[in-house]
């Protein structure tokens, strides 16, 4: 590869660095958004953050044809082509717990008016939980640091341990009529919770193949 060619490759490399960059951004602005929302009934900011997935979708679409125009045109080989596919599916991953956020967001729509419950107080730990998975496994991208999304993915069982904690406690308030609804309510925030945690194991091992070119086996690998 030229000089030329070798420079033209690393901006591109770059730039699909940057997009992702703020992808990662905008995913983490909308999960706070949604918890936010979430924790003060805010009809207004969960339909904001409802109405500004689009903008995530069309990012995750332009990082995609960027990446398949680098591979048309650049042809990269190694460790560049995988960093170029990495791009790819960590655009899918992030799109999609941007649509978990959204999920939360909807969720928030439909609780106006409703009474608090006592559960509600476990989510944000879990929401900084995630946010802090997603976070980790965007730097290892950007590091090329297969040690740092090894140590990610293995934060993915706190998260559903406290899951699995938010379910029993909530299974034990619905025993009360008044709490069935909302309670479930919780427990769908709690469930979109742990699947952005399993997109971002699903980073974490998209990074750790790209710096080693060796898979690694997750049992709760999210389709």
């Amino acid at each position: 590869m030229s000089l030329r060619q070798r420079s033209l490759l690393d901006k591109e490399l770059n730039d699909l660095r940057d997009n992702l960059l703020r992808l990662s951004s905008m995913v983490d602005t909308a999960i706070e958004r949604a918890m936010l929302a979430l924790d003060g009934r805010e009809v207004a900011l969960a339909e904001q953050v409802i109405a500004e997935d689009n903008e995530v979708n069309r990012l995750r679409y332009e990082i995609e044809e960027s990446a398949l125009r680098v591979l048309a045109t650049q042809q990269p080989m190694a460790g560049d082509l995988r960093c170029v596919v990495a791009a790819i599916h960590l655009a899918v991953e992030l799109e999609r717990i941007g649509d978990h956020a959204t999920g939360i967001a909807r969720l928030v729509t439909r609780m106006e008016g409703e009474a608090e419950i006592d559960t509600l107080h476990k989510l944000p730990k879990m929401a900084k939980r995630a946010r802090q998975m997603v976070q980790i496994g965007i730097t290892a991208y950007v590091n090329r640091d297969a040690d740092a999304a090894r140590a990610m993915i293995r934060r993915d069982d706190k998260i559903d341990k406290q899951y699995g904690k938010l379910f029993r406690e909530t299974l034990e308030e619905m025993r009360d009529d008044d709490y069935i609804r909302r309670a479930t309510y919780l427990l769908w925030v709690g469930h979109n919770l742990e699947r952005i945690g399993d997109r971002a194991t699903n980073i974490a091992e998209r990074v750790i193949f790209m710096v080693t070119n060796e898979f690694v086996e997750v049992m709760d690998e999210v389709a």
